[in-house]
This record gives structure tokens, sequence and C-alpha cells, in this order.
């Protein structure tokens, strides 16, 4: 996976870039490319600066100044030398590139009537680095079953930006379509057929429709799709036994939960948040989670290279009393 990231980039920021210690690509989570300015990466939960020698320091002195003309060629080659072509990705300041790397873009905003229509002089850039990580989800599966149905019950997994969701996420998607249930009582549980909007294609990384990452042998993604419109759609046409998308939070998104459990169908979802509470704050998100339609809320962390978590089991608000029950982990 990286070595497709790296080949996307103009040839001396690739060179620069694997010739960093192995220790350090080993644990690469972004690439911050800002025009005349540091080189700075992120790793391991930690950041650095990246030295025109190969090596990192702490000093934004020490770092390598990527240049104008750099940056120019960095951004017709994310594009496939046809800004007009992603238009609809230079307004929403991010590309998904193949393989799931999202590189968001920062520069000047065009206007129209008051709303952002794109971006123009692109001067920084900001390359997640794309991982899948076999058995993320091993720890938490037990916490958010249902075992009634012998499958999972609707979950929201919130967690700032960087702490692991999307990953979380994708092992959920392929334990689930695999049938690799980790608890001893669900050995004879079948495997369920999942349905992925994938709006953004970072969790199954299509390339033509085809998923790059692993999601599984049962389930079914759309890509590129709006994430409630891509719901209903998966809904009508292919039958799932669980829903995922990744980051809701608009009001659309979640009517388009509401009907999955009308259907009967559970939702796994995540959400830029702390907390709950934070979680709680965002009008259609608190709507979902005070109506019960999530019976659980899985708040992520991130510990050095471990990932530990929270699951919370909220009370709808037209019960009362209005307590929290939980369990942790790590993972």
């Amino acid at each position: 996976m990286l070595d497709g990231l790296l080949n996307l980039l103009p040839a001396e920021l690739a060179s620069l870039i694997r010739s960093l210690p192995a220790s350090v690509l080993g644990g690469l989570e972004e690439i911050r490319i800002r025009q005349s300015r540091p080189l700075e990466i992120g790793h391991a939960g930690g950041f650095a600066f990246v030295t025109a020698a190969g090596t990192v320091s702490d000093d934004p002195a020490a770092g390598y100044r990527p240049t104008a003309e750099l940056c120019a060629r960095l951004l017709e080659r994310i594009t496939n030398h046809s800004l007009y072509a992603m238009e609809e990705e230079l307004r929403r300041g991010y590309v998904t590139v193949p393989g799931g790397h999202r590189i968001g873009l920062a520069g000047r905003t065009v206007l129209e009537g008051g709303s952002v229509k794109g971006l123009r002089d692109i001067g920084a850039f900001n390359i997640r680095v794309a991982r899948d990580v076999r058995g993320a989800a091993a720890r938490l599966l037990p916490h958010i079953a249902d075992r009634a149905r012998r499958s999972l019950m609707s979950t929201l997994i919130v967690a700032p930006p960087q702490q692991g969701k999307t990953t979380m996420l994708r092992d959920i998607i392929r334990s689930v379509s695999y049938g690799s249930w980790p608890m001893p009582e669900a050995r004879d549980w079948p495997a369920r057929k999942v349905g992925v909007v994938d709006e953004r294609s970072e969790i199954a990384a299509c390339v033509r429709g085809v998923p790059v990452f692993d999601v599984g042998p049962r389930t079914d993604v759309l890509d590129a799709c709006p994430k409630a419109e891509g719901m209903m759609m998966l809904l009508r046409s292919m039958s799932p036994e669980l829903l995922a998308a990744d980051e809701i939070g608009r009001p659309e998104d979640a009517e388009a939960i509401r009907e999955a459990a009308h259907a009967g169908v559970p939702v796994i979802a995540t959400a830029h948040a702390s907390d709950l509470q934070d979680a709680r704050g965002r009008t259609a998100i608190r709507g979902l989670i005070d109506e019960g339609t999530f019976a659980a809320v899985v708040e992520l962390r991130r510990r050095g290279a471990a990932t530990a978590f929270r699951v919370v089991r909220p009370i709808p608000a037209a019960r009362e009393p209005t307590g929290l029950a939980g369990g942790a982990g790590a993972c």
C-alpha cells in the first residue's frame, strides 16, 4: 500500500520518504507537504520534520522545504493532470487516491454565492496513509455482539481524527463478512451479508468497483456514493444483514439509519467526536442516540501504537433514569 502511494509522489519527494528509517516508515501515518515550509510527518502517534538527508528532527529549521514547482507537480499527479475533472473533490477539500489514502488540500478558496466552489493556489497537502490492521476489532466485537440475533447491534464508533475509526470499521466489516466471530459461544454463528457505503473510498479503496482492501467475501460496496442515498440503495437492492458507513453526521444520514433500523438491519457507523457527550452535541446524532437507534457507542483512543476503547450503552432519553453502562478494553 505504501509503495503505491509513494509512486504517486514526485520522484525527489518519494526518494526522501523512502530513505527514512524503517522504524519510522513502519508507523507512517501522515505526510504534510507545505510549500516553502518544512516537510512534516506523523508516525506512531508522534510528529517530526524530515531533513534533506532523509532523517527526522524535532527542529523545523532542519526540515526539507518543498518548492512551489514540486507542489505543482504533486497536484498534477494526484488529480491525474485534470483539475477540472476533480472539481467536486477540490470543493470538498480532499482527494482519495488508489489504496484508500486521503490527501487533504489547503489553499485559496473560490466562492460562488457565498459557498465554496473549489480551491486554487493550493500550497498545502496532508497525505493520510491508509493501513489495514487485521484483528483490530477482535477485542471489541464481543462488546457489540447481538447474541439473540447472532449478529451485531447497531453501533456508533466515535473518536477525534487519526484515532483508528476507519481501520476499526474495516476490520468489523471483514470479520462479520467472513463469519470470524471471536467469542467461544459464536463458533456456529453464520457469516453475514454486509453493505458498505464508502463515500470517501477509504474503507474498501475500490478501483473500478473492486475493493483493494479485503472487506470479506459477503460484502457489497457502493463506492464514492453519498451515505444517505447509498444506504437506501443497498437496502432496496442488496438485502444486507449489516450496513456500514464512515463519518456520519448530516440529517439525511440519520434518516437513512432510521430506515435501516425499521427494516431490522443493524448499522455500524463512525463519527468525528471526542466522546459520547461530544457526539450528542450534533443534532442528527443526538436524535439517533436519544431514540435508542444506536444500542452502543464506542469511544476510541490511541495509546501509542495500540487503540483503547470504551463501550457505552446509552439509555434512550424517553426512559428513566438516564444513566450509562459500559465496558472497556484495548486492541
